[in-house]
């Protein structure tokens, strides 16, 4: 009995059945062709061609034709592999000598005495003469042939498979690889759209707690601050939420409508410097990201000077591979004990946007100035307008090198031209 494979095998073929029957008729008729010829070259001049024992040798290599897939599957049922070779090549053994002892008895005991006429009684068939003589070693033979065929077309075999599970786990995992970064892609989006839904209550919020301060006060500048407050709002409303970055020239002339309406809440105690390093305006950056650091130099530094006027900075300079962007106030600066994770949800808002759309090659600083009051400090890396590296899509930590952190006060590359500079009111 032949033992079941605990792993059939499913091979893939590297030809067709068809094509494997075909070539396997080609090589017995071509063999039994050579063998004719060989018997033929035997006959002497002018003796008789022994035709009857070509066609009893054509009915053997036919009859062998038969047998090849037999031997063909046996090999694939039970391969000597590791582990069972010894039960696996004795079963083969005994398989051999069988079908060499049956192939021995139809070529001699049937197909003889059919296309030879009567056999002499002492020359007749019989199984103790066919073992005690070895007149089935040729049939043996043959079998260890065609059994070393079956073990080659076997090796193929699992040479294709190999390669096409070898292929289908490359592909698998290249999916697996592809899947991963769409799902993650699409975790960022959603979490920086979750970062904007909240970033924009919050800065609403505080608009309109400024509008209502107003309200008893200076109705005059309460219209004026609608009407700046609608255009910030049609802004943000008509901002894409899926887009990811923005020109800063856009983002600066946001800061200018919202630093109009703290302007008019500050009753003219305001004063706004922009310094826009060239080239510098047609940079990407996230949209939005330096109103909470604006708004946070507003509230908690010039808010708080009561004897004179406060100055923001804005500034925006390239150094290397890196955007620096600036955001300094003249305030009473930040107390020692005070930690920027506390300032609320604008800065945290900023950090963890910055680190979902450039991971470690962004960071957001904040420490004292040099003459008092605080400067925040964001460091991404340089995407302008139209550049190839804008043209490729931001994953989450997508940048490849991070930028070293700049710190405040350290600035010194030379500007190739005089930077943009505007004073206002």
């Amino acid at each position: 009995m032949i033992p079941p494979d605990p792993t059939p095998m499913t091979p893939a073929r590297p030809w067709s059945r068809r094509m494997e029957g075909a070539v396997a008729v080609a090589f017995w008729f071509t063999l039994g062709l050579l063998m004719s010829a060989r018997e033929i070259s035997r006959s002497g001049p002018g003796e008789p061609i022994a035709w009857n024992a070509i066609a009893e040798m054509m009915a053997e290599i036919g009859l062998w034709a038969l047998l090849t897939p037999a031997v063909f599957w046996l090999v694939r049922r039970a391969p000597a592999e590791r582990g069972a070779w010894v039960s696996r090549i004795a079963l083969q053994v005994v398989a051999g000598l069988a079908i060499a002892f049956v192939v021995e008895y139809i070529t001699r005991g049937v197909f003889r005495p059919l296309l030879r006429g009567p056999v002499p009684l002492d020359r007749q068939w019989t199984a103790a003469g066919s073992f005690v003589r070895l007149r089935m070693l040729d049939e043996v033979v043959v079998y260890l042939a065609i059994l070393a065929a079956g073990y080659a077309r076997t090796a193929m075999f699992q040479v294709q498979e190999r390669r096409a599970e070898a292929e289908r786990l490359r592909s698998e995992r290249a999916q697996l690889v592809a899947d991963r970064a769409r799902l993650e892609a699409q975790l960022a989006e959603a979490r920086l759209s979750a970062l904007r839904m909240q970033l924009n209550p919050h800065f609403l919020f505080n608009t309109l707690n400024a509008v209502s301060a107003l309200v008893e006060h200076d109705p005059a500048g309460v219209r004026t601050m609608i009407a700046r407050l609608s255009s910030l709002l049609r802004r943000v409303l008509d901002s894409d939420g899926s887009v990811q970055e923005m020109p800063l020239r856009e983002e600066a002339d946001f800061l200018r409508d919202y630093l109009d309406v703290q302007q008019i809440r500050l009753q003219d105690r305001l004063r706004v410097e922009e310094s826009w390093e060239p080239g510098t305006l047609a940079a990407l950056v996230p949209p939005l990201i330096l109103q909470p650091l604006v708004e946070n130099a507003v509230g908690h530094g010039i808010s708080q000077i009561s004897d004179r006027v406060g100055t923001v900075r804005l500034s925006a300079s390239r150094v290397g591979a890196t955007l620096v962007l600036r955001v300094e106030d003249d305030g009473p600066g930040l107390p020692p004990e005070a930690k920027s994770s506390r300032l609320g949800v604008g800065l945290a808002n900023t950090r963890a946007r910055l680190d979902a759309l450039y991971g470690g090659a962004a960071s957001l600083t904040l420490s004292p100035a040099s003459g008092g009051g605080v400067v925040a400090e964001v460091v991404i890396p340089y995407r302008s307008v139209g550049s190839p590296e804008a043209r490729a899509p931001l994953q989450n930590g997508a940048a490849e090198q991070a930028p070293a952190r700049v710190q405040a006060g350290s600035l010194e590359a030379p500007l190739a031209d005089e930077p943009l500079s505007q004073v206002w009111p």
